[in-house]
């Protein structure tokens, strides 16, 4: 059985004090949470990680830290850029590679997205590799071909073993921030597309082994129709991870 993740991707959202209080106030309603079948990670802005960092150590609390993003080298003349050592050394365990935003705002493809998994691995963390087709290629009919695409060409050069430990996000970008979400069927049927990329490419044993999430406009109302969903092992959430009470919400899916 896969344990279920439910990470919250903060964005470009609150200060260092903010990410102190959202992430002491979600840890409160939390409480009495079954962590046995449940992983929790926040991943705040990068000003915010060592603050998060500090409140999760010092209250030893079982929620994991992620990054929203990183560069691929491990040093290097990259103004403004955050390499995955620094990120290590921060406790942060997962971090999320080629979002929809990163892909579409800032043009970044699928080769970068295929280097910064690698160099998270190689940092020994977690990757949360987002995939996800837009609005266009839904309606022409290309959705499964692209997502195969961006697992191909996202997971290149990884081992079967490195596969197995990762963490993939399906998200369609149309579904981003819109309000609008995929039902659950066209969710589980788009995952069980990337399970079967997965085997093709690493295996049974990976595809059977690697967590994968959907993202787009998760709230407490849905989670329980996704969560349902065999192929589905937990969520990427965006907007409802701001608010503690409704990422606790989703975090508590079963509850």
């Amino acid at each position: 059985m896969r344990k279920s993740l439910i990470a919250g991707n903060w964005k470009m959202h609150a200060t260092h004090l903010e990410a102190i209080q959202m992430v002491q106030k979600l840890s409160y309603r939390l409480e009495d949470t079954d962590y046995g079948r449940v992983d929790v990670v926040v991943c705040p802005p990068f000003t915010s990680l060592r603050s998060v960092q500090t409140v999760i150590e010092s209250d030893h609390l079982p929620i994991h830290l992620g990054a929203q993003d990183t560069h691929w080298e491990s040093s290097g003349a990259f103004t403004g850029a955050i390499a995955p050592p620094m990120l290590a050394k921060l406790s942060v365990t997962h971090v999320i590679v080629g979002h929809s935003e990163r892909r579409q705002l800032f043009g970044e493809t699928d080769a970068e997205v295929n280097k910064k998994a690698k160099a998270v691995v190689a940092a020994e963390m977690t990757p949360i590799v987002c995939v996800g087709e837009t609005l266009e290629q839904r309606e022409a009919g290309q959705a499964e071909a692209t997502v195969r695409s961006q697992v191909a060409a996202g997971l290149k050069g990884l081992s079967g073993e490195q596969v197995a430990a990762i963490v993939i996000a399906y998200e369609p970008i149309w579904a981003i921030g819109t309000g609008e979400t995929a039902d659950p069927d066209t969710a589980s049927a788009v995952i069980s597309v990337i399970r079967d990329e997965v085997a093709s490419g690493w295996g049974g044993d990976a595809a059977e082994s690697v967590r994968i999430l959907y993202g787009g406009s998760v709230n407490p109302g849905n989670i329980a129709a996704f969560m349902a969903k065999k192929d589905i092992d937990g969520a990427l959430v965006g907007g409802a991870s701001l608010d503690p009470d409704k990422f606790a919400s989703v975090i508590r899916y079963w509850m």
